[in-house]
């Protein structure tokens, strides 16, 4: 049975069934309750006749499973699944890193369920009892990690029976990830019943990210580590951190006190502004490290730093006009002087800094909108702030801008709209994956999710157009840029971007539910992509982000309960 057929057949029974066992339905809580702007309805994105399930039994249990992302493979099992009692231990089998996925997830269970889950010694009764010889663990749940598993990077095995549940992974990325789906196969609230299922997962692209911007409103540390449960439960593996902009410096670099003495005492609309400490910005990176979370910081250069320049203004050309604090939207098109004296030891001392508090490959250096600078300066500066984050151990970033002008070989954000490709980008973009580039794509017609959702949105700017969860999640990044070859696409990443986005709520709002269609298209085939399944299986994600006290934004469009 194909796809399609079995959503129509079974999907929105079982989906409302599954909805209705879990979590609140009460209202969200959001700045407008608007429609889904779209020009039409959305296409199925999955081939006709793609097959969702890798058995006959499927449709019995497996079909609707409401599970965002869509694993790859689903073959549902048959008999009553695996009741969560207080009775049920999780077990750690294979080391630290299953030790690790196991204390996470016994916490998460804790809070979802109620229920204090014993957690005996690592391996300790793994895969004994009855359930063993169908792959389960012995009434519990147990986290195996085998770098023999053959999951793949990021993959796990996911098998529940009456017995229990084993989640077993090659990598502790891969057993993380498995939690996560354990996660969402139980209710938002109170313990449950996991299903009889065997799943076997790993993700399409090895960078699924999520731009975070706290240079044009300054987040503290306990929001930075929400937004990271947020991302880790969606399978997404990297924060982007955008920790400089025009209207203000965030992190500390020492031998620059007036970084943050003066540039980081604004923002838009003249609030406080704020920074990081070095130990801020470890505890953000250990805290998503353990979450399987990546941080690349990004210090946009040589534009977009006005607070930088009103810090010291030494660092702009001699003769320009004297910046001052910025708070607006948008910028004053100030940049730093390509060949100015001490500009590039002050470029060295900031991504030197960054680079040793870093644990990740990736160092961004933006590049984006240099629009006061020549092409011959701007290309000799990006391309020896390049050699500087190299000769510091990592691997440059920058937006696509900066594609073609002796970067070397980069991670290149593609963002520009398709209706607004400057001239001659898209060779430059082609001769750069040629030199060894790859592209992670967050098209703003797609991925920036600081855009409305539509015209009553009362939060978001519209530059690039409404971005409503259908055009977040109806384009495939394979074949989006038609110059730049499947094989260099590293990935996906969405974009919040905070100009008028100034409290938690106001970051969740805006996040839900376009992040969960995003995080599907950097995770899922192409070809097991469905909209019409996938906003049925969103829906039943709501109850589990009233459960969490999330806010988010009641869209038309998606069957919420």
């Amino acid at each position: 049975m194909n796809r399609k057929a079995l959503v129509a057949a079974v999907g929105l029974v079982s989906l409302v069934a599954a909805v209705s066992g879990c979590g609140s339905s009460r209202p969200a809580s959001v700045s407008s309750d608007s429609a889904t702007a779209t020009p039409s309805a959305p296409r199925d994105v999955a081939a006709p006749g793609a097959p969702l399930l890798s058995a006959p039994a499927a449709a019995a249990a497996g079909a609707a499973l409401p599970l965002v992302p869509e694993p790859s493979e689903v073959t549902a099992l048959g008999g009553t699944g695996y009741r969560l009692t207080a009775r049920s231990a999780i077990r750690a089998d294979g080391g630290p890193a299953a030790t690790g996925v196991a204390a996470l997830l016994t916490a998460d269970l804790d809070a979802s369920t109620g229920l204090r889950l014993p957690v005996p010694g690592g391996g300790a009764g793994s895969g004994t009892g009855s359930g063993a010889g169908s792959g389960t663990a012995d009434d519990g749940v147990t986290l195996r990690l085998d770098p023999a598993a053959g999951t793949g990077p990021e993959g796990y095995g996911l098998v529940a029976g009456p017995g229990g549940v084993v989640i077993t992974a090659a990598d502790g990325a891969g057993l993380f990830h498995g939690a996560q789906t354990l996660r969402q196969l139980l209710p938002a609230r109170g313990a449950g019943t996991v299903a009889a299922v065997r799943i076997t997962d790993r993700p399409r692209y090895p960078v699924r990210s999520v731009e975070l911007d706290v240079a044009r409103h300054f987040f503290p540390v306990p929001v930075v580590e929400r937004i990271i449960d947020l991302l880790a439960e969606y399978k997404i593996n990297y924060l982007h951190l955008h920790l400089t902009d025009d209207q203000g410096w965030r992190i500390e670099i020492p031998g620059l006190p007036r970084l943050t003495g003066i540039g980081a005492a604004t923002e838009v609309g003249g609030g406080p502004g704020g920074s990081y400490t070095d130990a801020d910005y470890r505890a953000i990176t250990a805290y998503a490290a353990a979450r399987y979370v990546t941080v690349v910081p990004e210090v946009d250069l040589p534009a977009h730093t006005n607070a930088a320049l009103t810090a010291y203004p030494d660092l702009a050309c001699a003769g320009t006009a004297r910046p001052r604090p910025y708070t607006g939207i948008g910028g004053p098109g100030d940049s730093l002087c390509a060949d100015g004296a001490g500009v590039y030891a002050f470029v060295d001392q900031v991504v030197g800094t960054l680079a040793a508090l870093t644990p990740g490959r990736y160092l961004d250096i933006g590049g984006d909108e240099a629009f006061g600078v020549s092409a011959e300066a701007y290309d000799s500066f990006m391309a020896r702030a390049a050699a500087i984050v190299r000769a510091h151990g990592k691997q440059p970033m920058a937006w696509e801008d900066a594609a073609g002008g002796g970067l070397g070989p980069a991670l290149l954000g593609a963002w520009h709209p398709a209706a607004q490709l400057p001239p001659g980008l898209a060779p430059r973009l082609a001769a750069a994956v040629r030199g060894g580039s790859q592209v992670l794509l967050e098209p703003a017609e797609h991925a920036y999710l600081d855009q409305k959702y539509d015209r009553q949105t009362g939060l978001g700017l519209s530059w690039a157009g409404y971005v409503g969860v259908p055009q977040a999640y109806d384009w495939d990044p394979g074949t989006f840029l038609r110059d730049v070859p499947a094989a260099s696409v590293a990935g996906v990443e969405a974009a919040l971007w905070t100009e008028t986005l100034a409290t938690p709520q106001d970051l969740e709002s805006m996040l839900l539910p376009r992040l969960p269609a995003l995080a599907e298209v950097a995770w899922t085939p192409q070809q097991g992509r469905v909209w019409s399944a996938f906003r049925l299986r969103l829906a039943a994600q709501a109850p589990r982000w009233d459960a969490q006290g999330l806010d988010w934004t009641r869209v038309d469009g998606i069957p919420w309960r």
